[in-house]
């Protein structure tokens, strides 16, 4: 029951750590809450709204009521199973912008910029084109996580692309290389027909390497000697015990749970803390502070022509792909079906993409029910950079009530005025002539909804969160009243604690964020390791050169 690190989760950058840790020779014991991953509601990667949906492999989070959004309460999930969010996500594979990261440095994660992380980026993918072209000089050829590309042979995935190039938007071979604005093929976290996630990646190696244990608990608080972290009190079986590091402990529970388990143990709002009972070890007001999330919400319209997946949306058509794909890990169920996507910039004078486009050849919901019309396809969209902030708080000090989770979405009035312009401009890709084979009428929002007023009551009913939360124990300078952790990942306050995943964004980034979340415990492994960082890689990246003139 102790090791040379204790790691807290098994999630992306858990499994990544646990990984790196093991290569140089550490001993590491992995505490997860979660159970197995196999099965193939979570390997095949086609039958992704599947275990998001499933109370073995999800927290069942909820926010509290958004009141920006008709007080409703979003679903949040978040992966309770080995790879943590990695095993129930939708495999989009997205590095994020360049200046994402240039502006972590300018917050003051020092050692952060695209030139610092870039090198982290290569070591940790082993990229494939899968025949569609891309920026071989920018990625990686050999590292654990494999990331490649769907066939691209649904026609309405092609007409997406061209239909951005008509629009006057650019292309782009590879949003992960040199340049992510335009309209081009998208990538997954997936290999050989199967979802390739943290633990197939990292975790499953690390326990064959005899270096890795790993502990099937609750993790209830972290334990202090003197000031210095010494261990993790967990539960199971109905028995409380104590895990001991000789070195470290690193939490990697994710943006939720991760702030949660630094306030059970004494590190965050003192009142807040103190409202709970708890005792103050180290006053950090930024412990649950900076919550950030990507709103997102879909254009559906339905197609002319029977081409899109709707006609495996029946008993017979999925027992056939379930087939194809056991038999052979081939066939739709081998791909998440975001095959095509977009980042552009929604008006001139913005310097790098702010909207995400994820294109998919059917109209459906996000609990996986399909349209009623039939045959369909949509577009889901959203801004990146909003500056609406929330926080996770305690709900009381017993480590098994789930945490307060509060986005305050859309409290900022341009997040309106960017939704609006999604909407107008996703109805203007559908418009052009490449789609013209296959359009028939906007299912939704619907053809009436026009004004802003429409506008905007359509988007308080329906926008969704594209479930990437982050940002609530953000990386800082030490003396950063409102840091968590610091460049390093270590927690601010207190000796022999570090924290790394998605919680430690000072911003969140560019699309999906399971990627960087995965750098994160590459590049937290060598500062725990006190290794040298990789050398920056200088190369800059495209950015349009009219850009404070022209969107587009």
């Amino acid at each position: 029951m102790q090791a040379d690190y204790v790691i807290v989760g098994a999630g992306s950058a858990g499994c990544a750590m646990a990984y790196r840790l093991s290569e140089a020779g550490r001993s590491v014991l992995v505490i997860e809450t979660g159970g197995s991953d196999w099965g193939p509601f979570i390997q095949m990667p086609g039958a992704l709204s599947f275990p998001m949906n499933m109370a073995r492999y999800d927290w069942g989070y909820r926010s509290e009521p958004e009141p920006n959004l008709g007080g409703r309460r979003l679903a949040l999930p978040r992966g309770r199973v080995l790879g943590g969010s990695s095993s129930i996500n939708g495999m989009v594979f997205v590095r994020g912008h360049a200046r994402d990261f240039d502006t972590w440095a300018e917050m003051g994660a020092d050692g952060w910029a695209y030139a610092d992380v870039l090198p982290y980026y290569r070591r940790m993918e082993s990229w494939h084109d899968g025949g569609h072209g891309g920026d071989a000089a920018w990625r990686g050829s050999d590292g654990p996580l494999h990331v490649s590309r769907g066939t691209m042979r649904n026609p309405l995935v092609r007409a997406f692309v061209e239909a951005g190039r008509q629009a006057g938007f650019e292309t782009t071979d590879d949003y992960n290389g040199e340049k992510q604005e335009g309209f081009g093929p998208f990538e997954m976290t997936v290999w050989k027909g199967r979802r390739w996630s943290a633990a197939n990646a990292y975790l499953r190696p690390a326990l064959k390497s005899q270096k890795v244990d790993m502990i099937r608990a609750m993790a209830r608080r972290v334990v202090f000697e003197d000031g210095r972290a010494i261990g993790v009190e967990i539960e199971r079986g109905g028995r409380r015990e104590i895990v001991r590091a000789r070195a470290e402990v690193i939490l990697s529970a994710s943006s939720i749970n991760s702030p949660k388990l630094l306030m059970l143990s004494g590190i965050g709002p003192a009142d807040h803390l103190r409202a709970h009972d708890i005792e103050v070890r180290a006053d950090r007001p930024g412990v649950g502070a900076n919550l950030q999330d990507h709103l997102e919400l879909y254009v559906q319209a339905a197609a002319s022509q029977p081409v899109s997946l709707f006609k495996y949306w029946n008993p017979w058509g999925k027992a056939w792909v379930g087939a194809r794909w056991l038999l052979t890990r081939t066939g739709p169920g081998a791909s998440n079906q975001f095959e095509s996507c977009a980042f552009v910039r929604s008006r001139a004078g913005v310097e790098y993409p702010d909207i995400q486009f994820h294109f998919l050849p059917i109209a459906v919901r996000y609990d996986g029910q399909a349209a009623a019309e039939g045959h369909g396809f949509q577009a889901h969209v959203g801004p990146m950079r909003s500056k609406s902030r929330g926080e996770v708080r305690l709900a009381s000090g017993d480590p098994a009530d789930a945490p307060r989770v509060a986005f305050n979405y859309m409290s900022h009035p341009e997040d309106w005025e960017d939704f609006r312009t999604c909407i107008r401009l996703t109805r203007e890709i559908f418009g052009q002539d490449a789609f013209a084979p296959f359009y028939k009428h906007e299912i939704q929002p619907g053809a009436d909804v026009r004004d802003d007023a429409a506008l905007d009551a359509f988007i308080a009913r329906h926008a969704e969160s594209a479930y990437h939360p982050c940002g609530t124990a953000r990386m800082g300078r030490r003396d950063d009243p409102g840091a968590v952790v610091d460049p390093e990942c270590r927690v601010i306050g207190v000796e022999g604690l570090r924290l790394a995943d998605s919680s430690i964004f000072p911003r969140i980034t560019n699309g999906n964020i399971n990627a960087p979340s995965i750098m994160v415990g590459e590049k937290a492994a060598d500062h725990i390791l006190g290794r040298t960082p990789l050398p920056r890689d200088d190369r800059a990246p495209w950015i349009a050169p009219d850009w404070r003139e022209r969107q587009r």
